[in-house]
Order: structure tokens, then sequence, then C-alpha cells
């Protein structure tokens, strides 16, 4: 039996809870985990990241098959969770710690994902795409209570994302 080689990838797009659900509904997709990267102390945590002192991104980190869902396949899905145009924070939620963020893990992704942002780019569906994209650094994992929150509190996750003006802007510049 030939054993599964996964690899990771990991993405900022505003507040985590809203980036775990549209990840973790595909085949080759073996985890989603909540939690923060990119900052400058040795440590994060949800307290300190949302002050937005540590330099912190919230960020999901994607585990997958490549052989069942591809990195392209991942980039095509990030972007149409994310305003690429927005460089102070996603929705409703300001601030650094909720910038949106490619992290790449190797050469070949960071190329992956800079051909995919010139391809949002010339697309011309944004008058700027303003996403950077970044070396990964060391992942955190975020709190508990914050892995799968759309399924641990259903009600708050929908009031949030309803308020959040997410939909109405994906719905806005993406076909379902």
């Amino acid at each position: 039996m030939e054993k599964t080689h996964f690899e990771v990838a990991t993405f900022a797009g505003g507040c985590f809870w809203c980036m775990v659900k549209p990840f973790v509904e595909w085949d080759g997709i073996e985890s989603v985990i909540s939690g923060y990267m990119g900052g400058t102390r040795e440590t994060a945590h949800y307290e300190q990241v949302k002050t937005g002192i540590t330099g912190h991104k919230e960020v999901v980190q994607i585990t997958y098959d490549p052989t069942k869902f591809s990195y392209e396949q991942l980039l095509e899905l990030y972007w149409q969770q994310v305003d690429p145009t927005d460089d102070e924070g996603q929705f409703q939620d300001r601030g650094d710690n909720y910038r949106a963020v490619i992290f790449y893990h190797n050469d070949t992704q960071k190329q992956l994902a800079e051909a995919s942002k010139q391809a949002l780019i010339d697309s011309g569906r944004f008058a700027r795409v303003v996403t950077p994209i970044e070396r990964a650094t060391d992942f955190f994992a975020a709190e508990d209570y914050h892995q799968d929150f759309y399924k641990k509190s259903p009600q708050a996750y929908h009031e949030d994302r309803a308020k959040s003006g997410r939909d109405e802007f994906l719905d806005q510049h993406w076909e379902k």
C-alpha cells in the first residue's frame, strides 16, 4: 500500500473562523487548523495577537494531498475567500493581524502563488491586488475554542459571517 504524501499550505484571509469551512469540504484536504503566523514574537496567543503588537496574522494551515487537490486549486479557492484589494484587514476585521497574506513553504509554492496573483491582476477583475506573498514562518495553532468554530458555534459563526460583509463582496466578485 502506497503512503500518502501530504503537503502544507498557509493562508491569512481575515478572521480565521471564516477561512476554515471553504477548505475543509474538499476531497484531498486532510485538515485545516486555525492559527497564527508572520509575527515577531516567539509565541502567539489570541489575546496578544488581537492587539496587533505581535505582528502575527490569523491564518489557516491546510494539510492536503496534492494528488487529489493541488496547490493551484487551493490558490484559486483562496482568492475567492478574500478581498485582495484591502491591505488594512478583511471585511469588518481591521488591522494588520487580519490582513490577507499567502505564506509559501517552498520555492514551488512561491512561484505558483506569484503566477496566481499575476493571473488575477491580468484578469481585470479587481482594480488592484495588494495581497502579499511571504515566506512561511513559525506556525502557532490557535486555542481549541477557535478550531472548527463553524461547527462548535454555528449560530455565532453565521451571525459573525453575516455582519462581516464577506459574503456580499464574494457574491459581487465571484460566480457561485
